[in-house]
C-alpha cells in the first residue's frame, strides 16, 4: 500500500518519526522528536474533532504550553466500542476495522491510507530487525477466523498480514466459518494439516489466538502425537491469552509444550500485543519481554487514581503514539493491568524500556477478539 502523510506542513514530525527505519535504535535520543510529533498530533485532530477538541477542555489540557507526556489525556478504549469518532471525510476512510469476531462490543477504527501504511511499515520494520522477512516458501496455520468476503474483523486482517512476509506453500485457517455465519475450532483439522506439513519439511508460520494453539499442543500431547517441524519455524501469538472462561492460559506451558510437541526452539516462539485502537506492534524479544519501539510511549496509572506509576509498579496500560491521523486516538488507556520496567532489567539486544502483562480487567462487559473466541473453545 501507497501511503504519503496528509499534511507535509502540519505533520512534519509525525513523518520523520514513523519512517525511522530501526524500530529500537536510539530509543531515549527520539524521545524529544516524538514530543513534537505527539504535540502535532494533538493539535491536528483538536481542529478537525470536535469530540476531542471538548475532550481537551474538560480534561484542562493547554496546547499552548510545553508538552509533557503525563499530562497527555487518554480515551478508555472501551469508548471506541459505543462511539464512532473520525477526524477525516468518510472518503478517505481507506481501511474500517472492527476488534471483536463473535459476541460483545466491538471497537469500530476507521483508518486513513496514512494510518493503516506506517503501522503496517512499522510491523515489516520489526519483522526485518527479527530476521523474519524471507523468500523461503513456508506452510501457515492461521489460528484466527475464515471470515467472509470483505469483512472488517481486525484479528484476521492483522493475521492475513503478517503471512505476507514470507511466500506461501499452504494456508490453514483453525476457526472455520460454517452456517449461519457461526464458527467452529476445527481441531481435528488442525491436527492433520500440522502432521501434513512436517512432512512436507518446510518452515511453519503460526499467527493467531493462544488459546486455540494452547488446545491444539495438549491434544497432541494427549494423543501422543510429536512432531518436529522445521527449525526455521515461527510461531508468533497475539489476541490475549485468555482461554476458557475459568482459565488462564500459561504462556510459559505453552511454549514448552510447542517445543515438545512441535519441535520449535523457544527463540521461535513469540507473543505480539496490540489492538485495533492502538496499531503499534508490541513483540516479544527472546527474553519474552515487550520492549517498547520508537514509535511508542507508555506509562502505568493508578486503578484508582489514574496518576502515572514508576518502574515496576501494576496500573492500567496508557499507550501513546502519534501515528494515527484519522481518529483521535493518540493515547488509549486499555484495561490490561501491566508494569514499565528499565532496559537494564532485560539482556537481549533490545535496549528500549519494556512493559510486562498481568490480564485484563473487566473482560465480562467488554469482550476481547481472545475472550470472545475462546467461548468457542467450550461449545
Amino acid at each position: 500500500m501507497s501511503y504519503t502523510i496528509p499534511s507535509k506542513d502540519e505533520l512534519s514530525h509525525i513523518e520523520q518519526l514513523c519512517l525511522m527505519e530501526n524500530p529500537y535504535d536510539n530509543f531515549e535520543e527520539t524521545r524529544e522528536l516524538f514530543k513534537k510529533a505527539m504535540k502535532e498530533n494533538i493539535l491536528w485532530h483538536s481542529e478537525r474533532s470536535e469530540f476531542y477538541r471538548k475532550f481537551l477542555v474538560g480534561n484542562n489540557f493547554d496546547l499552548n504550553t510545553d508538552l509533557e507526556l503525563s499530562k497527555v489525556p487518554g480515551i478508555i478504549a472501551t469508548f471506541f466500542k459505543r462511539n464512532e469518532i473520525r477526524s477525516i471525510d468518510e472518503k478517505d476512510v481507506s481501511l474500517h476495522l472492527t476488534s471483536s469476531g463473535t459476541t460483545g462490543q466491538k471497537s469500530q477504527m476507521f483508518f486513513d491510507e496514512w494510518t493503516i501504511g506506517s503501522a503496517q511499515d512499522m510491523v515489516a520494520k520489526i519483522f526485518k530487525h527479527n530476521g523474519w522477512v524471507s523468500d523461503q516458501p513456508v506452510n501457515y496455520m492461521l489460528y484466527t477466523y475464515e471470515t467472509e468476503k470483505d469483512s472488517k474483523l481486525g484479528t484476521s486482517f492483522t493475521d492475513h498480514f503478517l503471512a505476507s512476509f514470507a511466500p506461501s506453500n499452504k494456508v490453514e485457517l483453525a476457526l472455520k466459518l460454517g452456517r449461519n455465519n457461526k464458527h467452529r475450532f476445527d481441531l481435528h483439522g488442525v491436527i492433520k494439516a500440522f502432521q501434513d506439513y512436517n512432512e512436507d519439511g518446510l518452515p511453519v508460520r503460526i499467527f493467531g489466538f493462544p488459546a486455540f494453539f494452547h488446545a491444539t499442543l495438549e491434544e497432541m500431547k494427549i494423543r501422543g502425537i510429536k512432531l518436529n517441524l522445521h527449525p526455521e519455524s515461527l510461531v508468533f501469538l497475539g489476541g490475549g491469552w485468555k482461554g476458557l472462561a475459568d482459565k488462564q492460559v500459561d504462556k510459559k506451558e505453552t511454549y514448552l509444550l510447542a517445543t515438545e510437541v512441535l519441535g520449535i526452539p523457544d527463540g521461535q516462539l513469540r507473543d505480539g500485543f496490540g489492538s485495533v485502537e492502538h496499531c503499534i506492534p508490541y513483540v516479544e524479544c527472546e527474553n519474552h519481554e515487550f520492549h517498547l519501539p520508537i514509535w511508542s510511549h507508555i506509562e502505568i496509572l493508578d486503578v484508582k487514581t489514574r496518576a502515572p506509576l514508576g518502574f515496576g509498579e501494576k496500573g492500567f496500560l496508557k499507550l501513546m503514539s502519534p501515528y494515527i491521523t484519522s481518529v483521535a486516538a493518540n493515547a488509549v488507556i486499555m484495561t490490561d493491568k501491566a508494569s514499565l520496567h528499565q532496559a537494564s532489567e532485560c539482556d537481549c539486544k533490545t535496549k528500549t524500556p519494556f512493559f510486562r502483562l498481568y490480564g485484563r480487567a473487566g473482560v465480562s462487559k467488554s469482550k476481547s477478539c481472545a475472550v470472545a473466541a475462546a467461548e468457542l473453545l467450550g461449545e
